[in-house]
């Protein structure tokens, strides 16, 4: 199956610095005018009772940098996900390759109509192991092309990930998911840690993760966090969470089901923005409602 790999090549992230309003005596922070279009938020939300009925904008509030803001609108979103499977294949992973392959299969039989899914497996480089499809037999096909070699690049992968796969779909694709199926350990990356969560926040990609064992053992780094850090911080940073990959089956039903029946999109004007500092983000439920969302609002 080598015919289907394609190595992803990581695009360096660029800042792009915008005039206009912006008043350099202000710290960053500039008032959006009132004819911006509001900020879009993808969140899940759900009752504890699981009644069915849907979260109304009436039963949450929100702040952005500390301040309520009005929340303009709030519904729904039933759209197809597009879902990037991003499976560590470095050597050595506490993980033999069918547990893998295994993790990744269960999401061809779980999608829902509409959906896509794309396996990428990583190591030094990130290489496509199926291109965007609906297929099983597809997916079923590519699984063979893992193997376990070299060191894990997470950083980097999800860089060329977020570079080469999803943004390319452009703002139309709300729901845009990586699910990662790894411990977390990064050795060798060229991008950091905190560059990658941001990205990911930035364009509002959600990441689950099926995490596996931390072949470190909780060892300190010096210069990195600790690879369960890493999965922790993704999935909270970005409003997803961790899974048993132990139970594949139910944790990719458990993702498909929340992506269609449990997500909407929130809409609201921030009252500023910032070049230079992100802004922490609060959605407060009321009683009985779940909600999770990105942490924070990234400099633009």
């Amino acid at each position: 199956m080598g015919a289907l790999y394609k190595t992803i090549f990581a695009v360096t992230l660029t800042f792009v610095l915008c005039g206009g309003y912006y008043a350099a005596g202000q710290a960053g922070r500039r008032t959006k005018p009132t004819s911006e279009r509001g900020t879009l938020l993808n969140i899940f939300a759900a009752r504890n009772a699981d009644s069915g009925s849907p979260v109304t904008a009436q039963e949450l509030s929100l702040f952005d940098g500390g301040v309520e803001h009005a929340i303009q609108s709030f519904s729904p979103d039933p759209s197809a996900a597009r879902i990037v499977l991003l499976v560590d294949n470095s050597l050595s992973l506490r993980s033999d390759v069918e547990k893998l392959a295994q993790a990744t299969r269960e999401f061809a039989y779980e999608i829902y109509e509409g959906d896509q899914v794309m396996i990428v497996g990583y190591d030094e480089n990130a290489e496509i192991i199926a291109e965007w499809t609906d297929d099983a037999k597809k997916i079923e096909a590519s699984l063979p092309s893992f193997r376990k070699r070299g060191e894990p690049h997470l950083f980097d992968a999800l860089h060329a990930v977020t570079d080469e796969a999803l943004v390319p779909l452009g703002g139309g694709t709300s729901k845009r998911v990586i699910v990662l199926v790894a411990d977390g350990l990064d050795r060798g990356s060229k991008k950091r840690f905190k560059d990658s969560l941001a990205k990911l926040q930035t364009y509002d990609i959600t990441v689950y993760a099926l995490q596996i064992p931390d072949r470190t053992g909780g060892a300190l780094r010096r210069d990195k966090p600790k690879p369960n850090q890493v999965v922790q911080q993704l999935v909270e940073g970005t409003g997803g969470r961790i899974l048993d990959v132990n139970e594949p089956r139910e944790a990719a039903k458990s993702i498909c089901d929340e992506l269609r029946k449990n997500r909407y999109v929130l809409s609201y004007t921030p009252s500023y923005s910032s070049f230079f500092d992100s802004r922490r983000l609060l959605i407060v439920p009321r009683e009985g409602i779940d909600v999770r969302f990105k942490a924070m609002q990234p400099a633009r």
